[in-house]
Formats: C-alpha cells, structure tokens, sequence
C-alpha cells in the first residue's frame, strides 16, 4: 500500500501550517482541493464520520441525497459528461458499495471519469466477515481503472489526489477509494497536494509525426475516404479541430452512438449514425470505403458486427489515446496513438484540400432508400397510437437539437438518436456499451445539477423507468427542472422486438402492466400530464419545454413497433435490414 502511494509525483505547492483534523475531514478538504461542487450519495454506518464532516461544510460542498446508490454513480456520471470533470459518487460498505458497482461497470466501458468513496469496516475487522463487510477492492478489480483500499487516515490526501488523476487522465473512467471507519476517525497533520504525474502511468503519448505523415497519404490518395467519429473527440474537446479536419479534408463523417452530438447533424458532410440501429447509408458504405478514418472510437460489436467482414477493402487508420484499443478488434494500417485534439490538429496540416461529391452523392442515394424504406413509415400517421418517431422529431424541432438529451436502453434509445438531430455538443446521455437500464432518470439528474443553464430532457422507456423511478425523490427534494418524458408502449420494446423477428413471436415475458405513471409524479410534487392522441402533443410539449420546474410527460405510444434499419446481431453491417 505505502510503495503505491510512493509512486505519486505531486504538485508542491508553498508551505502552509498543518492543519490536525481526522481521517473523515481530509475527505472534504480534498475533494473540496479538487474543486468538487457537488456529490451525490446515501449515508450509512461505515461512511457516517465522513458525512459527519460534509455537515460543517454544506456551504462549500453540495450533497445530493439520492434514494438508491445506483442512483449515486449514474448521477455522477451524467454530471461527468457535461461537465468535463470527474463526478462524485459516495456510498457506505457492503450493500452500499455493491449497489454501486453497475454503475461503476457502465463508466468503466464509456470511459466516463467518476470517484466513488466507499466507507468499509474497522481495519481490525478486513476479513473477518464483519457486519456490512464486502471486500469491494475485489468486486471492483475487474471495471475500474485504479481502486485503492485506504487504512491510516495520512493515506487519504495522496489517495484522492492520485484518485483524481487517474480518473480524469488519458482515458477516463472510474475509480474507486474504499476508506476503513478507524481512517475516518484518526486524526494527523494534514496537507494536500494535486497528483500530476505517476511512475510508470503514460496516459498521453507525443503524437507520432511519421504515423500522421502515413496516414495523410492515405487520406490524400483516397477515392472514397470515411471517417468514424467516437467519444474521443468529445472527452478530448476537439469538436473545434474535428470540424477544421473534416471542411479541409472534405471526408464524410459518421458517428457512432457516444460520438453522437460531437459534429452536427446539420452539417453538410454528416453522413448518419453507425451501428445495429443506425443510418443505411454509414452501415453499407463502411463496406465500401477505400480508406476508413476512426477517431476517439473502439469499433465494438454494434459498429462493427462480425468482424470478418468488416471493411475488409479499407486501409484502416486509427486515431485512439488508448493503445489496448489498437489491433483489439480491427486490423488497422496506420495507428495515431495519442490525444484526439493532438492528433486531428497535425492531421489537419498535413492532409490536401479535397472534396468527394460523387462519393457523398452515394450516401444521399442510401438515404433516400431509408426514407422511404424505413423514415417514411417512421412518420405514417397510419395508427391510432403515436408513434415514438414523431416524438422525438417534434422534440428536435422545437429544441432546435439544443437540448442535453439523456435516453436510457432500448427502442426508445435507437429512435431518439435517429431522430434528435443534435446541434451542440455534449448533449448525448446515454448508457453505451453496457446497456444499463434506469441509467437515464439519475444521470439527467446529474447531468442538470452540472449544467444548469441548459435544457435537460430524460427520455426514458417504460420499462427502464421503473428499475431507478425512486429518483423522482432527489429531484422533489432539490427542485431540479428535469424534464421526463415516458414513452410508454406496455412493453420492454427491445426485447420484444427481438422475439418477433428471432424467436417466431413468441412474447416471453416482457408485456408490462404498469402503475399509473401520472398519480406517481404527482405523488412526487411534480407537475405531470398524458397523452394519449397526436392532437395533444404539440402542446403538451411546448408546456413542458416552457415550464420552469421540472415535468413529467407520459406518451403512450404505438403498442408494437420496430425500429429499423438493423443488423441482426452477428450478422455483418453490409446484411443491415430495412424492415
């Protein structure tokens, strides 16, 4: 334990009087050193000293009370995601830190930095199957970038500072600092120092200027280039140098589902969204492409589908920060292992005016063959239901594709980010490569204490909904004006959509009779209203949009629906169906 904490390079800062305090009092002061606003938690024996200290510091540093743990760690990660910055998540032992680890699983895949503080037992009591004890230093092994077991109360300032560092460095994701209740309570002269560099821990590499120079060529002798945008470019904040590339290299771009809002759906070289539910265009001409440019992205199995054959034509160039991610999936040619901003800044140099109208007319004719084989129908207004499409393009529309959009997983989730047409980046909120249902309602929460000035809107399924409802709770308690919105078709839609087309209809297990949504708002003290006819929608929208509280929309939409395009999981993107 001590070597770990020895290999801390700190920033020395001028000398200061020590300050003696305990264990629990070291936690506040820093987070507070590292400019921590808010936390979200749930108090507990193991963890009450440290809460203990948030009580004379409530004018420094907010705690949002959540009314479940899993509702802490999807908070915090909603608020990552805005903010740029690690989130906070705190929680007591055994079941407290447990009811944790989905969350921490979810950040770990879509690099989102959050710090969990974790109380655990007497340290005379580590393995003793003492009350509320779990050895979390295990359990979390596996989804977190770095945990730490803390013991003595001086561990805890070098143990939160390198926390912070890992956390939010190079490739982000979670970390976790599981604190004993005797550390807590001990007292010791502390001081504090922010960890700025770690032996043995590269978490940016000097781009490569021969590896940029390859992958120019490339790019300059292209007949029919792509480029693949992933979150990369939004962690990196490289929105700015992205949009530079793209105008100069004139490479359509595709985005996967994080990389969403990254580059506007508005521009002229957007050419759709990849992946089992994305646009028909982007999916088949992966297959088609002569150089394929993947930037801030890790082609998983819902981009790619099988593997051989994928884009096996294409001169592979990947710009990624993390160096486990090249080769993992797809053979590349040329691989940029370093920053997305670095990179696309020294690729932007180097690469030759082009433009590909030929090419890009190719994926206006694909889009043409979406619209009236899938969009067309999207928006039929053949049904007595509402149809969940028609929704979320009002939506857009009358957002102007501004809004933070934070969906949960399932039918609800694929159309939202079909049809929301996001403008601004940072406005997509979304459990990725986990699929973590009830991650929405906590991480909108999250996402709207950490961006207060824009338009939050939770759209949530009805299913996911329930798994994390209690969360209505933190945003009666603290006023938050989170908007809600149900989409509510009495079906886990995902699922059953899957059962119709794989398994011969046969619905097993996912037709949901549900409470009544409203009285279950109301009962919350937040305003809520239904609707059932398409003739209410508009207007119920614009009350929600115009309410200055938070709101909660009901819409029962069209019972059975499927949302296409798809590729049938394990079949190739080239095999993707349109109805």
């Amino acid at each position: 334990m001590e070597t770990l904490l020895q290999e801390v390079t700190t920033e020395k800062k001028p000398s200061s009087q020590k300050l003696n305090i305990t264990g629990a009092e070291a936690v506040v002061l820093s987070l507070l050193a590292e400019g921590v606003e808010c936390v979200f938690g749930y108090p507990g024996g193991a963890i009450m000293p440290v809460y203990d200290a948030f009580y004379h510091y409530q004018d420094k540093l907010k705690h949002y009370l959540v009314r479940h743990e899993q509702g802490a760690i999807h908070a915090a990660q909603g608020y990552a995601r805005v903010k740029g910055k690690a989130g906070v998540a705190i929680a007591t032992s055994g079941p407290g830190a447990t009811n944790l680890i989905t969350g921490i699983a979810d950040a770990m895949i879509d690099s989102t930095p959050v710090v969990c503080i974790t109380g655990q037992v007497f340290r005379h009591l580590l393995g003793s199957d003492a009350f509320q004890e779990v050895d979390v230093i295990s359990v979390s092994l596996p989804i977190t970038k770095w945990n730490f077991q803390v013991t003595r109360a001086e561990e805890i300032p070098t143990a939160i500072a390198k926390a912070f560092y890992i956390a939010q460095s190079g490739r982000p994701g979670p970390v976790l600092i599981d604190i004993t209740k005797n550390a807590q309570n001990e007292r010791f002269d502390f001081e504090y120092h922010k960890c700025t560099k770690i032996r043995s821990y590269f978490p940016r590499r000097k781009v490569d200027m021969n590896a940029v120079e390859a992958a120019a060529d490339l790019l300059n002798s292209a007949k029919k280039p792509l480029m693949l945008v992933g979150q990369g470019v939004i962690l990196s904040k490289a929105e700015k140098e992205l949009k530079e590339f793209a105008e100069k290299s004139g490479i359509p771009v595709a985005s996967t589902l994080l990389g969403l809002s990254a580059f506007s759906t508005k521009h002229p070289l957007y050419v759709g969204y990849l992946g089992m539910h994305g646009n028909y265009g982007p999916n088949i001409k992966t297959n088609e492409c002569d150089v394929l440019l993947a930037v801030g992205m890790r082609f998983d199995d819902r981009v790619t589908g099988d593997l051989k054959t994928y884009a096996k034509q294409a001169k592979v160039i990947h710009i990624e920060i993390d160096p486990a991610e090249i080769d993992k999936n797809v053979k590349t040619t040329v691989a940029i292992i370093a920053d997305a901003k670095e990179a696309l800044i020294a690729l932007t140099e180097k690469v030759t005016p082009k433009s590909y109208p030929d090419w890009l007319q190719e994926f206006a004719d694909a889009d043409r063959i979406e619209y009236e084989k899938v969009v067309s129908k999207d928006f039929a207004p053949n049904t007595e239901k509402i149809k969940m499409a028609e929704v979320i393009k009002m939506l857009s529309d009358k957002t102007e594709g501004k809004a933070i959009i934070a969906t949960d997983v399932g039918q609800h989730q694929m159309t939202t980010t079909r049809y929301y047409q996001f403008t601004e980046t940072d406005s997509n909120i979304t459990s990725g490569g986990a699929g973590t249902m009830g991650f929405c309602l906590p991480a909108a929460i999250g996402a709207k204490v950490g961006r207060p000035d824009r338009q939050v809107i939770a759209i949530i399924g009805d299913g996911g909904f329930q798994m994390t409802m209690q969360e209505l709770g933190v945003i009666m308690q603290y006023k938050i004006p989170v908007k809600i919105i149900i989409l509510n078709n009495n079906f886990l839609g995902m699922v059953r959509q899957w059962q119709q087309l794989f398994f011969d209809n046969r619905y097993s297990s996912v037709d949901m009779e549900n409470p009544d949504f409203i009285k279950l708002a109301e009962a919350f003290s937040i305003k809520a209203q239904k609707v059932e006819t398409r003739e209410e929608l508009s207007s119920a929208l614009d009350a929600m949009l115009e309410s200055p509280e938070a709101y909660f929309l009901e819409i029962c939409v069209e019972k059975e629906t499927n949302v296409f395009p798809m590729v049938p999981a394990g079949a190739g993107v080239g095999d993707i169906r349109l109805e």
